[in-house]
């Protein structure tokens, strides 16, 4: 390094460090890892003839974002499929106008999957119908989801395929919807796996292209690190095989944090059956995690929870995917295998059944202390139950960006008092939790500036601000979107900050969010996005014209 210097400097703006190391005004890279920070003229010496220099010209770098929990595969995978989110789908005729022309352009006969529909937001506020999807589609099954990920909506030709008919009991964890003895094309929770276990699962290579192209919309949004939160319910144990080729192929552009399925229908058991064992892997591919899906979604009156939701929204206290006794051992188990347990749960009445399977599974022989167990999304939860997951080290890892799409429903639901009290970031960390920010994506959107935006305001896509005094600050709010999520990744010692001898996974944001509006920080985006160096994404093409030089 002394005679060719630095592999690259940045300067010319602020560089923010972490939230105990504050801002740096230069950086140096040398063999992917940080190599120094500090003041300019304490940096620049160590350039050489063959360094980069990047000027920041008054934007930010941080340390790249990492996506502590979102579904990888399927997101990829998603991108081509027929889009419904609310962004854009706001009227079930649109919705049909979308589902019938990917009708046309498939063969007679072929599977139609849509994504992302929000019946809150649709014009006709409920749920489209299998009739309706029978209009758009008569010569084709079709499978629409709803955002949150827990409910589907098929049509007749796809529950034909399943064998499901008026009398087909709901299977345990999963409801059929029934209007009048009459099948409305909804199914909610473990029902869904009736309609999607006859949907043809994607081989290989379009699992490697999804993993591909997952990777490159993340990191053209400042990400070098993400989760497939439930890997193996798209295609089973063959997910496993299409990431060790995407890795192998060099068509893996992020560090991955992998979660197996570990519902009885997972892969989980299989998985290890077959020699798979927790932190297998390397810095770019790591298996540490099972997930067990507890309950729904708020906003699709699934969530479990003790007080019932309100009358107006149809009552009722949500679904339980499993018996306590069910949960209970399914978290001792994969607990004393030695997997980091990352368990849905949302409303208090399903984190009660996993906070207590988790304490249950503390013993002597196999503690909890120091294996960092998750409860995912955790939004709806008690000071007790805040209590005792401090106490064992078990972090929430929430997604604030929920309140942003999801809070005017979770009001609707569950009213004005509950929804304010949702996903408390604030409390969390002012309590001494770690708690990650994440987005669940597909569910909701992965830009992690409207994220941010969400913590920094929790406001509403409509303007309703819910639980003011949880608002964070901007370094808190970067600082949940970056070191927390390798902390729950076991990886906090080289990743998450920018101090030397960490990797050099860095994000330069178009402006300097620490001079931006909550409303300025919405139209931020990333400009450059380098893992361990090496340029994962260049939207100017700035290291390519300095290489050149």
């Amino acid at each position: 390094m002394a005679e060719s210097g630095v592999d690259l400097v940045l300067s010319g703006g602020r560089i923010w460090c972490g939230r105990e190391a504050g801002f740096a005004a230069a950086l140096a890279v040398a063999d992917g890892r940080v190599a120094a920070v500090g003041a300019r003229d304490a940096i620049e010496p160590l350039a050489g003839a063959r360094t980069r220099r990047l000027d920041l010209a008054g934007r930010l770098a941080i340390p790249a974002f990492n996506e502590a929990h979102m579904h990888l595969l399927p997101y990829g995978l998603g991108l081509s499929q027929v889009n419904l989110r609310a962004e854009e789908v706001r009227t079930l005729d649109e919705a049909l106008r979308r589902v019938a022309a990917a009708a046309r352009a498939a063969p007679k006969g072929a599977w139609v999957l849509g994504r992302g529909y929000d019946h809150f937001v649709l014009d006709i506020g409920r749920h489209p119908t299998a009739e309706e999807l029978d209009r758009a589609a008569p010569d084709h099954p079709v499978v629409i989801r709803r955002t949150c990920g827990h409910m589907i909506v098929a049509n007749s030709a796809a529950m034909r395929l399943a064998g499901v008919g008026h009398n087909t009991p709901d299977p345990e964890g999963g409801v059929i919807e029934r209007r009048g003895g009459k099948l409305t094309g909804l199914f909610q929770e473990r029902a869904m796996r009736l309609i999607l276990d006859q949907v043809p699962a994607p081989d290989e290579v379009q699992m490697v292209e999804g993993i591909r192209a997952a990777c490159a919309d993340l990191a053209g949004r400042g990400f070098a690190a993400a989760t497939d939160m439930n890997v193996g319910m798209t295609a089973g144990l063959a997910e496993i095989a299409a990431y060790e080729r995407a890795k192998r192929d060099g068509q893996l552009g992020l560090r991955m944090w992998q979660v197996l399925a570990g519902n009885p229908e997972g892969i989980a058991q299989a998985a290890w059956e077959e020699g798979l064992r927790p932190m297998a892997g390397d810095a770019m591919l790591r298996w540490g995690a099972v997930k067990v899906f507890a309950d729904g979604s708020a906003g699709g009156l699934t969530a479990a929870f003790f007080d019932p939701y309100l009358d107006s929204a149809g009552g009722g206290t949500g679904v339980l995917c499993f018996p306590t006794e069910t949960m209970h051992h399914l978290l001792g188990l994969y607990h004393r295998q030695g997997w980091q347990l990352d368990i849905h749960a949302i409303g208090d009445a399903a984190i009660e059944q996993v906070l207590s399977g988790m304490e249950a599974a503390d013993t002597p022989e196999h503690p909890v202390a120091g294996r960092r167990h998750r409860i995912e999304h955790c939004g709806f939860l008690t000071a007790d139950q805040r209590r005792r997951m401090k106490a064992r080290g078990i972090l929430p890892v929430p997604q604030p960006v929920f309140m942003y799409e999801f809070g005017d429903l979770y009001v609707k639901n569950l009213g004005r008092a509950r929804a304010e009290a949702a996903y408390p970031m604030r409390t969390w960390i002012e309590e001494g939790h770690e708690p990650s920010a994440s987005s669940d994506a597909p569910v909701s959107t992965v830009d992690p500036f409207v994220n941010l935006y969400a913590m920094l305001t929790r406001r509403t896509n409509r303007g309703t601000v819910l639980g003011p005094d949880q608002t964070l600050t901007l370094e808190q709010a970067l600082h949940a979107y970056t070191y927390a999520g390798a902390y729950s990744q076991f990886a906090e010692t080289t990743r998450g900050t920018l101090a030397p001898g960490m990797l050099a996974d860095i994000a330069v944001i178009s402006a300097d969010l620490f001079t931006l509006s909550p409303e300025e920080v919405l139209t931020a985006r990333a400009d450059l996005t380098l893992r361990g160096g090496a340029v994962i994404f260049d939207r100017h093409g700035e290291l390519a014209a300095a290489a050149a030089q």
